[in-house]
């Protein structure tokens, strides 16, 4: 009876209200492919509201500004291996090579789009910051004013500037992925120096030992008079083919160096080459150790007595081959990804001590010293924009 009674009250007692749950927290929503926003990183605004400076960032990027400090001494380094002091021949053929360089640089990351969107996303065109038909344009626009250049400095440059742009798109568009790679490569920074040495050449202008070239050289004719002529020697008109003899072997020798530096600049450029192609997946010691022994044997031959020996042409040697062969061996010993980019960056920054030690070898010092000058330059400007 006592239990009914407690159960009736029980059931007319009112019910208290549940106390309010405390509020919950929006949780972000779940990341994709394990990525949440922070790995991901910011998310471009997209380009009409974009800052200036953030653009030009973008493009520093895509064009790898921090490379263009390798350029301009393959045209000083033909102009010194020819014998010859640079002028406006000169400039007009490094200015054409610095074009072509930037257009190279374009046209690969427009080809390449596809591949480093898997690879490289972070690039300026599979990240959205750069658009790829503006890459072409700019590839396109860059193109014909490097050739515009090449043309001011005659048709004997304009014919080298065509045969290399022919091989930077070739490179580009067909033969990068393929066996070819390292060759087609090699073969442009050649032609890029026999640019500089063929557009200094086309030029009127004097030597470095102060000879004036063949336009602004007397002739025999306008300067002796006739009776001279008529009263010449019998032993020196015997001794005329020997001095045409000399004369053929002093303008063939321009010709042999111009061919030694342009190889030595190839064989450089195939080493990095051969480097680059494992950089995204790493995993090659064969190819970083092979750089390295071409990198430690054309070290050892620029430092060897040249046209004006002396310790600058040591010190330009010694500072080329400490520059690429230290990232060399770490890539060797340890093939990763991070590894093998730097040690195809530290074979970038070496060009520059290589072309030092290629004038200083031909007897320009003062183009060495100053190609010396670019080196901290390059090195800071590596630090922002990678020139891989």
């Amino acid at each position: 009876m006592i239990r009914l009674l407690q159960a009736r009250l029980t059931s007319l007692a009112p019910t208290r209200p549940a106390p309010p749950s405390p509020a919950r927290t929006p949780q972000p929503a779940r990341p994709v492919n394990g990525q949440g926003p922070s790995d991901a990183g910011p998310v471009p605004e997209p380009g009409p509201g974009r800052g200036l400076r953030t653009r030009l960032r973008d493009w520093a990027e895509l064009l790898r500004v921090s490379a263009l400090f390798t350029v301009p001494g393959d045209a000083l380094a033909g102009a010194a291996a020819a014998g010859l002091r640079p002028h406006r021949g000169t400039a007009y053929a490094a200015g054409a090579s610095l074009c072509l360089y930037e257009a190279g640089m374009a046209l690969n990351d427009w080809a390449d789009r596809d591949e480093d969107a898997l690879d490289r996303p972070h690039r300026p065109i599979p990240s959205g910051r750069i658009s790829p038909r503006a890459a072409l344009g700019a590839a396109g626009i860059l193109t014909v004013a490097g050739l515009t250049l090449a043309a001011r400095a005659g048709r004997p440059a304009l014919a080298v500037a065509s045969a290399l742009t022919a091989t930077v798109w070739a490179y580009d568009l067909r033969l990068k992925h393929t066996p070819a790679a390292p060759a087609t490569m090699a073969a442009a920074r050649a032609l890029d120096l026999l640019l500089g040495a063929t557009a200094t050449m086309s030029a009127p202008g004097t030597t470095s030992s102060g000879r004036t070239d063949a336009k602004e050289r007397p002739t025999a004719s306008a300067s002796t008079p006739a009776s001279a002529t008529a009263s010449t020697p019998a032993s020196a008109t015997a001794s005329t083919p020997a001095s045409a003899t000399a004369s053929a072997s002093a303008s063939a020798s321009p010709t042999a160096s111009i061919a030694a530096s342009a190889l030595a600049l190839a064989a450089h450029t195939y080493a990095v080459t051969a480097v680059s192609r494992h950089e995204t997946q790493g995993g090659s010691t064969v190819t970083p150790l092979a750089a390295l022994g071409a990198t430690t044997t054309l070290g050892l031959l620029l430092g060897r007595a040249g046209a004006a020996p002396g310790p600058l042409q040591a010190v330009t040697a010694a500072s080329y081959a400490r520059t690429a062969a230290v990232p060399y061996l770490h890539a060797a010993l340890n093939p990763s990804p991070p590894l093998t980019q730097r040690a195809v960056g530290g074979g970038i920054r070496a060009l520059i001590p290589l072309q030092a030690a290629l004038a200083a070898r031909s007897g320009a010092n003062g183009t060495a010293l100053a190609l010396l000058g670019l080196v901290p330059a390059a090195r800071t400007l590596a630090r922002k924009v990678s020139p891989t």
